[in-house]
Formats: C-alpha cells, structure tokens, sequence
C-alpha cells in the first residue's frame, strides 16, 4: 500500500514590490513540500486572504501601504493564532524586531538573507514554532529604542514623514489642511524635540524608524 506524501506547507506571502515578491517566490517554489498559494501586496490584501485561506504561513514584509506589516500581523494573531508569522524585512533594528515579536511574528529573517534561510526559516517555524537568524535573536538581547510615536506626536510623525519624502511646506499644507506657516511651527518642533538641525538628519531618523523606506 503506497504512504501518502505529507501535506504541502501554505504559504502566503505579502510584499509591496511585486519583483521582490516574485523573487522570494521563485525561490520558495523551489522547496520541496512548500507550496505558495497567494500574494498581496499590503496588510490588508494579506488579512483578507489569510482569512479565506488560512494558511499553514505566512510571509510578510513590514513597510507596506495601506495596512502595515506589524497591523496586518497584530489582526492575524489576534484571529488566527495557529498560523505562523515570519518577517521578511531590510529592518533589522531591535525596535523593529521586538515590535513584531509582540505583535505575534513567530520568525524574523533579512532581505539580503541568503536563499536557503528561506527554507530553514519555514521548516523551523512549522518544526518548533519560531526562527531567528543568529544575528536577528541577537537584536532580542538589546534594550529597545523609542519609537517614533514615543517621540512625537501624531501630528509631528505625520509632518516628518511628508518632510522625509521631499516634500515643501506648500504641498505639506495643502496635503493635511494646514497652513504652511503651522507647517513650519511643526518642523521647528520636531527638529528641536528630537536635537537634529537639517532635513538630512530627519530624513535618515524616519528611515531608522521605518516611517519611510530607505
């Protein structure tokens, strides 16, 4: 009598970049007993197609439109508990890693990982429920950075992500309903709030952050 082959794992993947995510594709499709069942490209797209799939997986970036990562991860969690969250993301940051830890990630690898930690990473999230690259569960050990919302105010991350972007108090202004003139009240603030005297310097702490991608 023939044994039945395992079941394949599911997987779902989310990414915003749809050459990444046909990347990270093409490699798991080359993964004996994995077998990629949908993409979206944000946290949203990703909620509504775990919710009709549920998948064994699921494969997330972070920084993504609509609903973030992290969001798309805290829903998941709370509703399907029994699928397994691993990250795929360039932030490596121990804020970041944490937040999604806390969120109910149960894995966290980087871009730039090599294409075997795919594997491994699946593998070992569906054999003892977490992964973490050596140098990932080294950031676990480090104390956390404050976020940006510990920082500023709701108001000030929304300017200082339109100011990372490139964009002029005019167009700030017209964007938000403000006046420019509140605008650079705003700028003035964050700058001296956060001890950073140029646009540079706040363009690289929204990166750091994750308010906007490098």
């Amino acid at each position: 009598m023939k044994a039945t082959e395992p079941r394949a794992v599911r997987v779902v993947l989310a990414d915003d970049h749809d050459l990444v995510r046909s990347g990270i594709k093409a490699l798991l499709q080359m993964v004996d007993g994995v077998e990629v069942i949908a993409e979206g490209r944000n946290g949203q797209e990703l909620v509504q197609l775990v919710e009709s799939l549920q998948p064994d997986v699921v494969m997330t970036d972070i920084s993504m439109p609509v609903m973030d990562g992290i969001t798309a991860i805290t829903q998941i969690h709370a509703r399907f508990p029994g699928v397994r969250m691993l990250v795929l993301s360039m932030y490596d940051t121990v804020d970041f890693v944490k937040r999604a830890v806390a969120s109910g990630a149960c894995g966290y690898l980087m871009k730039d990982a090599p294409p075997f930690e795919l594997e491994q990473a699946i593998r070992s999230v569906m054999a003892t429920g977490t992964y973490f690259s050596p140098a990932i569960a080294q950031r676990l050990l480090q104390p956390s950075e404050p976020t940006a919302s510990d920082e500023l105010t709701e108001r000030q991350v929304e300017i200082l992500k339109l100011i990372a972007q490139g964009k002029a108090s005019k167009e700030i202004a017209y964007e938000l309903g403000l006046s420019s003139k509140t605008v650079d009240v705003h700028r003035a603030r964050i700058m001296e709030r956060l001890q950073l005297g140029d646009i540079a310097s706040l363009t690289r702490y929204a990166v750091r952050k994750g308010l906007i991608k490098p």
